[in-house]
């Protein structure tokens, strides 16, 4: 699970002493080998693995953690090493002992929080990040922008609708789509707000005493309904947390979610191919008839 020179670099760069007998494999996620690992004073770290050429995925990741921790609004598992080790990346964070909790104290809490890291604002006013990233294990542009119908349209669905493209795969009537949607983003008045940027269940958990914790971000300045779009497509979020966040956010128009997460079925498509395609077919036609 975690070679003798892997623990040699991370207590050599790190000044952390590791127990690898207390090494254990880390369910969920398909990208990276995960652990738990302690360390001599009883700390508790998660080690990401993944082959050398992949240090980009490790870079973004603790960049994006990076941005989340400094809005000091959301807890994150805090990054501390990331680098190479021979054939193998690797990235370090913080260990946290996380809890399922389904609580309305639970659901309130990741609702404030949420709605105060969507009050971050960017310094530049300029929507995207100054590095691009992943969303899961595709490239995602984040080329600072000051339109936000450009930023999108440009930056997600175009982008997504190439690289679909590049599997042999292009949707009916993709460009009329693409002029609609800017179209409809440039009626909207929206501001560059820092976002989880891949906010699905999977990706938020709790403490032990109800403080939610979120990670694997896709970090970037973006409308903030991007993050609470993507909520409602997995699922994992309970009616109150919407109740609680709307109290400060109202809803948008219906046809924001589904612009929003079209870039992401489309990007599942990327991913994993199959029914993906279907879906986001339906999509299009569906706001060709709205917009």
């Amino acid at each position: 699970m975690i070679s003798p020179e892997l623990v040699s670099e991370i207590e050599s760069r790190s000044g952390i002493r590791l127990l690898p007998e207390t090494s254990a494999v880390a369910s969920g996620g398909c990208i990276h080998l995960s652990c738990l690992i302690h360390g001599e004073d009883g700390s508790l770290f998660f080690l990401k693995q993944n082959d050398r050429a992949r240090i980009d995925l490790f870079d973004a990741e603790a960049t994006g953690l990076r941005l989340l921790q400094e809005s000091r609004t959301i807890r994150v598992p805090r990054p501390i090493l990331q680098g190479s080790c021979g054939d193998r990346s690797f990235l370090l964070l913080e260990g946290l002992h996380l809890v399922t909790d389904s609580s309305d104290t639970a659901s309130e809490n990741l609702a404030t929080a949420l709605s105060r890291l969507h009050g971050t604002k960017a310094p530049d006013e300029l929507f995207g990040l100054n590095s691009d990233n992943f969303i899961g294990a595709t490239p995602q542009p984040n080329s600072p922008t000051p339109s936000w119908a450009d930023f999108f349209t440009e930056h997600r669905l175009e982008h997504q609708f190439q690289l679909a493209a590049g599997l042999g795969r292009t949707f009916p009537n993709q460009n009329a789509l693409l002029q609609r949607v800017h179209d409809h983003l440039t009626t909207l008045e929206i501001q560059p707000s820092l976002v989880h940027g891949d906010l699905w269940g999977g990706n938020a958990s709790f403490l032990k005493d109800s403080v939610p914790v979120v990670f694997d971000p896709a970090a970037h300045f973006a409308d903030p309904e991007t993050d609470l779009a993507f909520t409602h497509l997995f699922g994992g979020f309970t009616p109150r947390f919407y109740e609680v966040y709307r109290e400060r956010h109202p809803a948008p128009e219906p046809e924001r979610e589904t612009i929003y997460n079209l870039y992401h079925i489309l990007n599942h498509f990327v991913l994993f191919g199959g029914g993906y395609a279907s879906q986001a077919e339906n999509m299009i036609a569906k706001l060709l008839r709205q917009l």
